[in-house]
């Protein structure tokens, strides 16, 4: 199968139009190998916008395998979210090449990325510069821990604000706010608003996004991107809802 149109193009000009994007986050340790194309299935028929793949600590060396079966099996675009740089794959179309922006640790700032960065240059990926940055949900996720960074606190969405223009500033493309896998409560209405208020290039969110009616009201703060995961793996009947109310949160 042919590979889409650039993802950041596509992003771009979504945001451009005003329109919400949806994206599935797949994480190659919680699924069957077998049970991807009826899922790969399922997003295209519930108009998924992207496929995003990857994990914080993958201990199973499954992401390759995964990233096949989803591109034999959809024609949706497939999105690296790496959590270290062994998780590098041609098979998929882009990779978020996260910084991240929120911690004081320069190995996830931009020791890792150096590392993999000659690797990526002869690769068959888009590379997208993006500005990570991890809030807190409430809850300790393996991010945190693996990063070995505190998190923005939830209730300081000037710091998120903050922290979101250094990185526009120093010429990323895009920003990614998260809770983490296993977030009590996800990113509040009014950081979103903040964030998204005071920045123009395009902003993801996800973690802790449980219900269309958060993921809806997500899209409305200001999210050009809604991520949900664990939510769709726990009950995919939840994805065409998920889908629909990210959708429906065009301006």
């Amino acid at each position: 199968m042919s590979k889409p149109n650039p993802i950041y193009k596509q992003i771009c000009q979504a945001k451009s139009e005003g329109r919400k994007c949806f994206a599935l986050l797949i994480d190659p340790d919680e699924v069957s190998i077998d049970g991807l194309p009826a899922l790969a299935e399922l997003g295209e028929q519930t108009n998924v916008d992207f496929l995003f793949v990857g994990g914080s600590l993958l201990v199973h060396n499954t992401l390759s395998a995964c990233l096949q079966q989803l591109r034999t099996s959809c024609n949706l675009p497939l999105v690296l979210f790496p959590g270290s740089p062994l998780q590098i794959d041609d098979n998929a179309d882009a990779l978020l090449f996260l910084s991240l922006i929120s911690g004081r640790n320069p190995e996830l700032l931009i020791g890792q990325q150096v590392i993999s960065a000659p690797y990526l240059h002869h690769a068959d990926l888009e590379v997208i510069g993006t500005g990570y940055m991890l809030i807190d949900g409430g809850a300790a996720t393996t991010v945190s821990y693996m990063s070995n960074t505190t998190p923005i606190p939830a209730d300081k969405p000037d710091i998120a604000m903050a922290t979101a223009l250094a990185g526009e500033m120093l010429g990323l493309k895009l920003l990614y706010m998260d809770a983490g896998s296993g977030a009590r409560y996800p990113i509040s209405e009014a950081m979103i608003r903040r964030v998204a208020t005071n920045t123009q290039i395009p902003l993801i969110v996800g973690g802790g996004i449980r219900t269309p009616e958060r993921a809806f009201q997500t899209a409305t703060a200001g999210a050009d991107v809604i991520v949900v995961g664990n939510a769709i793996e726990n009950d995919r009947r939840l994805l065409r809802a998920m889908a629909e109310a990210v959708h429906a949160g065009a301006r």
